[in-house]
């Protein structure tokens, strides 16, 4: 052995593989049927996915499709892009199904609109289903977009980032010994007792994403993340502003999950995409540090009772990136 080998070389780490259960309305059709989902979500956890993600609205209005629906109806939904009447099942009690036939898979809440509800409500929920699910709960709080949906709500548009920060601070108290208090602007209550806790002394794992590092993002991820979802690829100079962030607050990058995801391409606004052209771009995300690769099934199959045999084709092809 030379001087500069200790030992064996470790294998690389494949990805991990998330499968996103929202917009899949294709498959799905207008009703969303949620068994079904609940099934692919089992078909994923076979196949060795290690996580599913299900997004969420509350409700929708006009300003959901004012920027022009998107051509190819297996899209991601984006801020303007989607029909009003696009169905969003409530994503909690979903994950709950689910939690409920799965044994190992990772339930990730994503676009939780925290300040849509009260954060003690929100706490309750969230804590609930992680105890379900014994730790295996997620969740990406988000302030989300649409003035239509808080104004529906009567929440404040112009206070929702303000609202977020106390749902966190609300939350971090929950998990903590019970009495708890808080002086809040928006949310002040005295000698409240949370019981039970979440399932981790911390409670669920937080990610925190959107468009861009910005500044009350880089707060949020720097005080309370456990993983960074950007929306899109982010640039060298996010990661580095990022990396700073972390470093500057006594954290190392590596203590966060890096979120990466898979760009479908359509070649016309009929038709899927091809997946190894989507996957293609993986390996070169794990090398600026991402792990968990996010993939949803309408962008590349038609077939609703093929998600199973397509979980198990993902997995074969990023297995044999890491061999």
């Amino acid at each position: 052995m030379s001087p500069m080998t200790s030992g064996p070389v470790p294998a690389p780490t494949p990805p991990r593989m998330l499968l996103v259960l929202s917009e899949n309305w294709t498959l799905t059709g207008d009703r969303a049927d949620l068994p079904t989902a609940v099934r692919w979500a089992r078909e994923a956890e076979d196949a060795g996915f290690d996580a599913i993600m299900v997004s969420e609205h509350i409700v929708l209005g006009p300003d959901a499709g004012a920027a022009g629906v998107m051509g190819n109806p297996r899209d991601y939904a984006l801020p303007g892009n989607q029909d009003p009447y696009t169905p969003w099942p409530n994503s909690l009690l979903l994950l709950a199904s689910i939690a409920s036939v799965t044994s190992r898979l990772r339930l990730a809440a994503a676009a939780v609109v925290a300040p849509l509800r009260h954060p003690l409500l929100l706490a309750r929920e969230l804590g609930t289903l992680d105890l379900l699910s014994e730790g295996r709960l997620v969740v990406q709080p988000t302030v989300s977009w649409s003035r239509d949906e808080y104004a529906a709500l009567g929440v404040p548009f112009a206070e929702r980032g303000r609202l977020l920060d106390e749902h966190l601070q609300v939350w971090a108290k929950a998990w903590g010994p019970s009495p708890i208090s808080h002086d809040g602007e928006h949310y002040p209550f005295r000698d409240v007792y949370f019981e039970p806790k979440a399932y981790r002394p911390d409670g669920p794992r937080l990610w925190f994403g959107g468009q861009g590092v910005h500044g009350p993002l880089l707060r949020r991820l720097v005080r309370y993340g456990h993983g960074f979802h950007p929306l899109g690829r982010p640039s060298p100079e996010d990661l580095r502003e990022l990396r700073d962030a972390m470093t500057g607050a006594g954290r190392d990058i590596a203590d966060l999950e890096m979120i990466g995801g898979t760009q479908a391409v359509f070649p016309d606004d009929h038709s899927p995409a091809d997946l190894g052209a989507a996957l293609a771009s993986v390996p070169e995300q794990m090398e600026l540090g991402f792990t968990t690769f996010c993939i949803k099934p309408n962008q590349f199959i038609d077939d609703p009772d093929g998600v199973g045999t397509f979980c198990r084709d993902v997995m074969r092809r990023v297995e044999a990136m890491a061999a």
